[in-house]
């Protein structure tokens, strides 16, 4: 479970003071799919950032399954990030001119996994992602979908318990969009992780089960509603 209570995060000092998040309590669930909406500039990604440990919050606690990431030095962030947290971004952030293989081992190399156990887990990661047939291919030569499915590929193979999705259809035509959506939603069903989506998209949001909503750093509203996936 994930719990903020009263976080707020600043920036700046006298005049240029800025509040990015004001006073935020909420509740996640594990296993959850969660959006997080509001108009530019609302604060959704300062949100993503504190809940993940990103960034740290200005005030107020993130407890994430009874870790308060205020408690914990950079190095502990740092370790608990990389063992069960995974991120996709609008932007692929694929190394061009490696293969898609070595795309998906490079956290497993980070994380410290044994060299005899990383390429199983990234031909299963890329499996899931029907990328099987791209393992040697280099990222620099696949669709902005592929690119896509490689990022998700590489966010799960050490299947972590949260993953973070920050605008991760906004650069993909509407069909290939949707692909992607059922993806990381078949992907929260079949490893139970906590899928948070930072997004513009309402269609999307209106898939996941909690709706946040923020509007100048203000929690608007946080409801469940079921969800449609």
């Amino acid at each position: 479970m994930i719990e903020l209570k009263n976080v707020s995060k600043t920036f700046g000092k006298k005049q240029n003071f800025f509040t990015a998040l004001d006073d935020i309590n909420l509740t996640i669930s594990n296993g959850q799919t969660v959006s997080i909406t509001g108009k530019s500039g609302s604060g959704k990604s300062t949100l993503m950032h504190v809940i993940s440990g990103l960034d740290h919050s200005s005030s107020g606690s993130v407890v994430i399954d009874g870790n308060n990431l205020k408690d914990m030095s950079d190095r502990q962030v740092d370790k608990f990030r990389a063992s069960e947290m995974s991120f996709i971004f609008q932007a692929f952030f694929v190394e061009a001119n490696q293969s898609c293989i070595d795309n998906v081992m490079l956290p497993l190399e980070i994380a410290k996994v044994p060299l005899g156990q990383r390429a199983k887990m990234a031909k299963d990661a890329l499996a899931a992602v029907e990328l099987s047939d791209k393992t040697d291919v280099k990222a620099k030569n696949l669709s902005g979908g592929q690119k896509q499915r490689l990022a998700i590929a590489r966010a799960i193979v050490n299947k972590p318990s949260l993953i973070f999705a920050d605008e991760p259809t906004g650069n993909l035509d509407t069909a290939t969009g949707d692909i992607v959506t059922d993806l990381l939603f078949d992907l929260n069903k079949k490893l139970g992780a906590t899928l948070i989506i930072v997004t513009h998209d309402e269609d999307l949001a209106a898939l996941c089960r909690q709706q946040i909503v923020l509007k100048d750093g203000k929690l608007v509203s946080s409801k469940l509603n079921g969800g449609k996936k």
